[in-house]
């Protein structure tokens, strides 16, 4: 599904001098054959998985975060940053704001993670709490307007696909030629990135996008043509929860995704506990959402094909880890 758009992908070029930029603070993430999980699915894939839950921070935000930020001159960087997220993004944000020697004030809803509340704090960001994520979005526009800090948006814009889009070129150094991508999608900002990388790199990888029934923005968005908003996000892949699409993720996901699927929180509940039993991966729900479309609506698709299946982080507690994940199954 490529459709002609006036807006153009981060050139591979420019995403490669990023990855060497970024090489101060990130780490190249490995990628490993996943041979328990082909086991377990029996469906004749050959199954890889990017393990970016090993980034710095424990996702793969802070590739976005510094690619913003580093685009940012000494006098923008004293007035500081913030950010709203439902936790990974803030972390990430923080964590930037740290290395690069600002402030950071960031916006989380008070249902967040401890884990990542502390996360936070430990990197020395102010966290300002709000009940949803529709009341988190207006704050963190008041605190820019009031303050004068510059926006690191979660998803949306040239500069946090071209950080995401270096998980792209990782993938295609490190794998080689693969068949077929597929990719967790929130707002899109991760999926934008990487699809443009995979796209310029191997055009003919067929790239799945997968969001959770609960927090389909982008599915309405490709059914309309243009972005779209939930009214309530619904999840338990509060990572994935998005309330509404942006112009520029929502074009290159247009131009590059193949497909999109949609995935129930059962499914990614019964992932969870596939990837602690099969790969020893204690994970978070939109950590294990490629899983579950490779065991649900993606299921048989990729019999004699190479598939790479995207970690995208785990920031998790352990009691909210055993609420969700369905450990006592086959």
């Amino acid at each position: 599904m490529v459709h002609d758009n006036p807006i153009g992908p981060p050139p591979i070029d420019e995403v490669r001098r990023l990855r060497e930029k970024l090489r101060r603070w990130l780490t190249e993430t490995p990628v490993m054959r996943c041979r328990n999980l082909e086991s377990c699915l029996a469906d004749g894939a050959e199954i890889w998985g990017k393990l970016e839950f090993l980034q710095q921070t424990g996702t793969f935000k802070p590739r976005g975060a510094l690619s913003f930020m580093l685009g940012l001159n000494e006098d923008q960087l004293e007035a500081g940053v913030t950010a709203v997220s439902a936790g990974n993004h803030a972390i990430a944000t923080a964590f930037a704001a740290q290395a690069l020697g600002t402030s950071a004030k960031v916006v989380m809803m008070r249902s967040a993670s401890p884990v990542r509340l502390e996360a936070c704090l430990s990197y020395g960001a102010e966290v300002v709490l709000t009940e949803d994520v529709h009341e988190a979005f207006d704050k963190v526009e008041e605190i820019r307007e009031a303050e004068g800090r510059f926006l690191v948006h979660p998803f949306e814009g040239p500069e946090v696909a071209a950080g995401t889009a270096t998980v792209g070129l990782e993938i295609c150094e490190q794998v080689g030629d693969f068949d077929a991508l597929v990719v967790p999608i929130g707002g899109g900002g991760l999926c934008a990135g990487i699809s443009s990388a995979v796209k310029q790199l191997n055009p003919g990888c067929r790239i799945f996008g997968v969001e959770p029934e609960g927090a389909d923005s982008m599915h309405r968005s490709f059914r309309s043509g243009h972005v779209e908003s939930v009214d309530r996000v619904n999840t338990i892949a509060d990572s994935l929860g998005a309330p509404f699409t942006k112009p520029y993720s929502f074009a290159l996901c247009r131009q590059n995704v193949d497909e999109l699927v949609l995935i129930s929180d059962d499914e990614m509940r019964h992932a969870m506990g596939m990837l602690f039993r099969e790969m020893k991966m204690a994970v978070e729900p939109a950590c294990a959402a490629s899983t579950a479309a490779l065991a649900g609506p993606l299921r048989g698709r990729f019999k004699g094909q190479k598939v790479v299946l995207i970690f995208c982080g785990s920031n998790i507690d352990w009691a909210t880890y055993q609420a969700h994940a369905e450990l006592d199954l086959c």
